[in-house]
């Protein structure tokens, strides 16, 4: 198991958050994934490392950037 956590710029509200965990969940290997809109943390649990350049897209799909 890994767990990797990001910061995710640009979410407001709960709509958001459902965005960025919907995209990120459907990258392979992912467990859990787990969004604090407070301070735009996302905390990933995967099978294995994600690349950061997968994240990466997966949150600009929903509409937001990585810090």
């Amino acid at each position: 198991m890994s767990t990797q956590t990001f910061t995710v710029t640009g979410m407001t509200c709960g709509h958001c958050v459902a965005s960025v965990t919907e995209e990120v969940s459907e990258l392979s290997g992912v467990e859990n994934v787990d969004v604090d809109l407070a301070t735009g943390a996302v905390t990933v649990t995967s099978t294995e490392p994600l690349e950061d350049d997968a994240v990466r897209a997966a949150v600009e799909e929903a509409g937001y950037q990585l810090a």
